[in-house]
């Protein structure tokens, strides 16, 4: 064989091995992202322009409520990089060892809001309304491990209504969940985060925006057992770039 046919065959190799790595996400830079539910279509627009800008690179994800992504960390070191509706699970995780130690990173914010029913008959204007014996079933995320959840719990304690409406709360393991039974009217109303609202647009209405003493924020952090820490680090620093802040306010969400 001539110097020039395996100079050939060298050449044909590596153009071979670029197709396949552009081709398969087995060749290329792989990571994967667990994300809260209240995030999904936002951060998979965030991450489009990412790996526009990152060739080669390529994200997947896991999408769940904050608090039970954080409990497969435990289990389940696949996840690169883990995106949350609180500060507060971030935190949890860091305690626990399941996240690296960090500045936290709030790239978002958001409102916890009322929503009842698109043909709700019912006076429901505002969360006292609850408390209205015609009212039967108020949906809710689990306070433990859905970020909306907590905040629902603290709205209501903040009004001192949880005696009143603790019989009529139903708690779910996730926001979408919640729009579901307000939306087909086997619950009265649910709360939910703001930007919620859009995955059942048409079928749901909000009738308030709720005050919070505590600001609801999303945050992101590279998880302990990442196999890909670089490539980590830079998708949680660009949640923050201006590229993905436009992203962020074309969904709703508040800025820092």
């Amino acid at each position: 064989m001539t110097q020039t046919c395996r100079q050939w065959i060298v050449r044909c190799a590596g153009a071979l091995v670029a197709l396949a790595a552009a081709a398969s996400p087995a060749l290329a830079q792989r990571l994967t992202v667990a994300m809260d539910d209240s995030l999904g279509d936002a951060m998979k627009a965030v991450a489009l322009e990412f790996t526009a800008s990152h060739g080669g690179v390529s994200v997947s994800f896991l999408a769940g409520a904050s608090g039970a992504l954080l409990e497969q960390l435990g289990h389940d070191t696949t996840a690169d990089v883990l995106v949350v509706g609180d500060v507060q699970t971030l935190e949890l995780g860091e305690q626990r060892r399941l996240l690296v130690p960090a500045v936290l990173n709030v790239f978002a914010s958001n409102a916890l809001v009322l929503v009842v029913p698109m043909s709700a008959g019912l006076p429901v204007q505002r969360l006292s309304d609850l408390a209205r014996p015609e009212v039967m079933r108020i949906a809710m995320g689990r306070p433990t491990s859905v970020p909306a959840g907590r905040y629902a719990r603290e709205a209501i304690n903040a009004q001192r209504l949880w005696s009143s409406l603790q019989r009529k709360v139903v708690i779910v393991e996730s926001v979408h969940e919640v729009l579901d039974l307000v939306a087909s009217s086997d619950a009265d109303a649910g709360l939910v985060f703001a930007t919620d609202v859009a995955a059942a647009a048409g079928r749901v209405r909000v009738v308030q925006t709720l005050p919070l003493g505590t600001p609801i924020h999303h945050a992101a952090a590279v998880v302990a057992g990442s196999r890909n820490p670089a490539l980590a680090r830079e998708f949680v620093a660009y949640l923050r770039s201006e590229p993905a802040r436009v992203v962020f306010r074309q969904f709703g969400f508040g800025v820092p």
